[in-house]
């Protein structure tokens, strides 16, 4: 009996886990799409989103910015958070042998899903030129962020246990 209702308690935070899984997977595309700076130099403005701004990067032939760009806060995030969403929702789509290796993928992975925080930071320092440029926050910082956000609480509140118990249905 008391297994069981440790088991239930682990089900329902992975039921909050997928619930906040899926709503940062939804919010997901405003906060790559979205400006997140809005550069202005000499009466030009310049707004760039993640996805564009790694695109562009790529385009220009800038492939080892790009790419890291591109991976860390575009590929990586999604698979994380789709990863967290099907073991927390649904476990019994893979084997357990693979439960267990997403999962570890997972967490590795959700420490290189952070480093875009310190490549805006980086951006923001090398284009910062005085009072030549000016730096502003675009809409999708607060999409990014709370995606961000909703990311870390999913990961926080995953019980990595339950995806292993046998559930009686």
């Amino acid at each position: 009996m008391h297994g069981a209702h440790i088991r239930g308690r682990g089900w329902g935070r992975n039921r909050l886990c997928a619930a906040l899984a899926l709503a940062a997977l939804i919010c997901y595309p405003l906060g790559v799409t979205l400006p997140v700076l809005k550069l202005e130099r000499m009466g030009f403005v310049n707004e760039a989103s993640i996805w564009a701004g790694s695109i562009e990067m790529l385009s220009q032939g800038q492939w080892f910015v790009g790419l890291i760009v591109l991976v860390c806060s575009v590929v990586i995030p999604v698979l994380k958070l789709a990863g967290l969403f099907v073991l927390a929702s649904r476990p019994r789509m893979i084997g357990r042998h693979h439960q267990s290796r997403m999962y570890r993928w997972i967490e590795i992975a959700g420490r290189w899903g952070m480093i875009d925080v310190l490549l805006v930071a980086l951006l923001v320092a090398a284009v910062k030129l005085g009072d030549l440029v000016e730096v502003h926050a675009g809409p999708g910082v607060a999409a990014f962020a709370t995606c961000v956000l909703l990311s870390l609480l999913a990961s926080a509140v995953f019980d990595p246990h339950a995806i292993w118990e046998t559930r009686d249905e």
